[in-house]
């Protein structure tokens, strides 16, 4: 019964090593996804020239998941209430972060740029677009060296941790 419970510590240790290693390789690949959400939407807005609610819902065709889904409820949530844009924005925000990998700083650039969005003319809002976008290419770096230098360590933390434990308690 001891083998049973130790094997049990070790594989529980070990898969949230893997789900930690998960997260670090997922959030650059997210905050790309979102680096070109952006970008899709800075060219809607100044060449289409479409408004908001249609331009979220250009962006949702065009990325995958879980982007995608945020951008889908943003451009519902346009057409069917008739709320300020920005505390949409929050609770869009809000619920991205509970599917997707991105990290505190990641929300906090975007509901920055939440607030400026919809507020200013055409080319204001492309510089508040890219400064938004060089903000998550800041991020985007981060989250590569963090990648590089924690991915393997994290599995085999996972994996040493639970070991020791079952050394202890032995």
């Amino acid at each position: 019964m001891k083998w049973i419970g130790a094997l049990l510590l070790i594989g529980t240790t070990t898969w949230m090593g893997f789900e930690w290693s998960k997260r670090l390789s997922k959030r650059p690949k997210h905050i790309r996804q979102f680096k070109s959400a952006l970008q899709i939407l800075e060219a809607e807005i100044l060449y289409s020239q479409l408004p908001l609610q249609d331009a979220f819902t250009v962006v949702a065709k065009q990325i995958p998941d879980p982007t995608k889904s945020f951008f889908e409820l943003l451009g519902q949530h346009m057409q069917s209430e008739n709320t300020e844009l920005f505390s949409l924005w929050n609770e869009s925000i809000d619920q991205l972060m509970q599917i997707s990998y991105l990290g505190d700083t990641e929300k906090e650039i975007l509901k920055q740029f939440g607030r400026t969005l919809g507020q200013h003319d055409f080319y204001q809002q492309q510089k508040h677009i890219q400064l938004t976008v060089n903000h998550l290419d800041r991020e985007l770096e981060d989250a590569r060296d963090n990648h590089n230098k924690y991915n393997k360590m994290a599995k085999s933390l996972g994996f040493l941790c639970g070991l020791f434990i079952v050394l202890l308690l032995i």
